[in-house]
């Protein structure tokens, strides 16, 4: 089987000897013109995947900071069929990956066989689910068949060896393992068991396995990053963002090392 564009994107940022970097920002942040400005910045400044959330009323995985955000995205107006149109008109300017990350509601409502005819017609290369079970995403998966888009495995740390082997069929794109027992946000320091998940990850999954929840700074990595092929960072770049920040200064802290 062919490799995924997703992984190909992961790939191509190790081959040149680096981890791979996935921003992630809910979508219409900042407003819904300059969302797009800061998604075309995140691109021109060395994202390899960029993420984009999919605001819900009642996430289950999303810590202060990006629930937050998401509530004030959704008061705005900003809807999944937003997201699809806005990438019609600006997937062309992107070289990175894109990847929804969202909860099973929006997509349902949506209608799996027509968000994934839509999704690839527009250049959406993978999704995440973070309330979505290995059992109930059959009718997803079937939808997503032959589309090119990945549904990507969300793997805590207490999944055990013999769950992660069932996401290895038909999942795939990268392996985001959750840093931490908890949501979203931005942490002083990542457990050091989180080595441990990291290399059962690495010997399970033929594809390129990233971390996230929680990351802000490459110095958090240092011990485990042997066993990482990405990085996913989101509370923190929303945080630098409001603060004043531009997406490429904070895009320096990862690529200027």
């Amino acid at each position: 089987m062919a490799e995924s564009q997703l992984t190909q994107s992961i790939r191509k940022a190790n081959d040149a000897g680096r981890k791979a970097l996935i921003p992630y920002l809910p979508a219409g942040f900042g407003g819904k013109e300059k969302f797009w400005e800061y998604v075309r910045e995140l691109d021109a400044a060395g994202a390899d995947v960029i993420e984009i959330g999919v605001p819900f009323s009642d996430p289950v995985a999303d810590g202060p900071t990006v629930e937050r955000v998401s509530q004030e995205c959704l008061a705005c107006g900003i809807t999944l069929h937003w997201i699809i149109d806005g990438l019609r008109e600006h997937r062309k300017e992107l070289n990175a990956s894109i990847v929804l990350m969202g909860y099973i509601s929006p997509f349902f409502h949506y209608g799996f066989e027509q968000l994934a005819k839509d999704a690839a017609e527009v250049g959406v290369n993978g999704f995440i689910v973070p309330d979505l079970p290995y059992e109930e995403a059959g009718e997803f998966l079937e939808a997503l068949k032959g589309s090119g888009i990945s549904l990507v495995p969300l793997i805590g740390l207490n999944t055990s060896l013999e769950r992660m082997e069932l996401y290895t069929k038909d999942f795939g794109g990268f392996c985001y393992v959750v840093s931490v027992m908890g949501v979203t946000g931005e942490r002083a320091a990542i457990s050091a068991s989180i080595t441990t998940k990291l290399a059962q990850a690495r010997k399970t999954f033929n594809f390129p396995v990233a971390l996230g929840f929680g990351i802000s700074h490459p110095e958090q990595l240092e011990e485990f990053a042997s066993e990482l092929d990405a990085v996913v960072f989101g509370s923190a770049l929303i945080t630098h963002l409001e603060e004043g920040g531009t997406p490429a200064e904070f895009m320096s802290r990862w690529t200027t090392r």
